[in-house]
């Protein structure tokens, strides 16, 4: 077991011992650097001495909530224990237990796990529900995530709105397109603009999505829908998390344009994006109200793509 704390203001620790498995990039420390919370990071990193791997890892804030409530992540859409194939639950006990117990000696008397939605590692979320529920973890809030499946066909998923929908938009002469990244800031504004004529803010400024693009340029992509007069019936940014997954992390259209639906033809050019490099994920996320509920609208929307239900459990535990 190696467990590392990292002062605010630093990146936190990288396992000593080569990861098992590729790290999803809300677990990577220098994506963590940039999440600017001001508060302290602990990484728990669990180790296959004999193999020489590093076999599970779990980061987490203490103090971020409030004093005395410790959570994983800090700020990212998700976190919680990323674990090897093949580990069964138990071999997750001393991980979690040295977790708690750190927590305890920082004067926590909570602990907060965002875990990832279940499409990323059905078996990992699997086991480390198995594992956090032998040891009182109990669950939080429990949404709905939903996914398309890039090993099925998109336009056959959809349903017979959003195909009317997709048709049209291909019969008014509307094209996606990849753009580049000097675009970002035009993109951001274009996405704050329609989120706002439906009463939403983003979750990020446009300083903090610039600072992604410019750390992770692989794993960052804008895409667009253009109309015959090249300007923007909808804007997408998209995140790959994984060789396996893209997240639909920004995605918007103007309310002029709502009885098209562009962002159904936008949708099918990430679909096509990420099956082409080599991802059989696209995470299109919660649909969870601020309030806690959950946005009926958009979950129709999801399912009307042919979105596939998952699980997202945020898990919470009395220290």
């Amino acid at each position: 077991m190696y467990v590392a704390a990292a002062p605010p203001g630093q990146r936190p620790a990288a396992p000593r011992l080569p990861l098992a498995f590729a790290s999803f990039l809300f677990l990577e420390p220098a994506h963590q650097a940039l999440q600017a919370h001001g508060r302290a990071t602990l990484g728990f990193f669990l180790e296959d001495e004999a193999a020489g791997q590093t076999v599970a890892q779990l980061y987490v804030v203490p103090d971020f909530e409030a004093a005395g409530r410790a959570r994983s992540p800090g700020q990212a859409s998700w976190g919680g224990v990323q674990l090897a194939d093949s580990l069964p639950a138990a071999a997750l006990h001393p991980l979690l237990e040295a977790a708690e117990a750190t927590l305890r000696q920082h004067g926590q008397t909570q602990l907060e796990i965002r875990g990832y939605p279940a499409c990323y590692d059905p078996a990992g979320a699997a086991t480390l529900a198995e594992a956090l529920t032998q040891r009182s973890y109990r669950v939080a809030q429990q949404e709905l995530n939903y996914y398309l499946d890039t090993r099925r066909d998109y336009v056959a998923q959809l349903a017979p709105s959003e195909r009317r929908h997709l048709r049209q938009c291909q019969q008014a002469g509307f094209v996606v397109e990849q753009e580049p990244p000097i675009l970002l800031p035009l993109a951001y504004e274009f996405i704050a603009a329609c989120r706002h004529e439906r009463g939403h803010a983003l979750s990020l400024p446009l300083a903090r999505v610039q600072a992604l693009f410019r750390a992770f340029p692989q794993r960052h992509l804008l895409l667009s829908v253009r109309q015959p007069s090249s300007e923007w019936a909808a804007v997408l940014i998209a995140v790959q998390v994984s060789g396996a997954a893209f997240y639909d992390f920004y995605l918007a259209s103007p309310l002029r344009l709502s009885k098209l639906s562009p962002s159904v033809l936008l949708l099918g050019g990430l679909h096509d994006y990420a099956r082409a490099n080599g991802a059989t994920v696209v995470d299109l996320g919660t649909s969870t109200l601020p309030t806690g509920a959950p946005n009926q609208p958009l979950l129709h929307f999801k399912r009307a793509l042919g979105g596939l239900e998952s699980q997202r459990l945020t898990w919470q535990k009395d220290l």
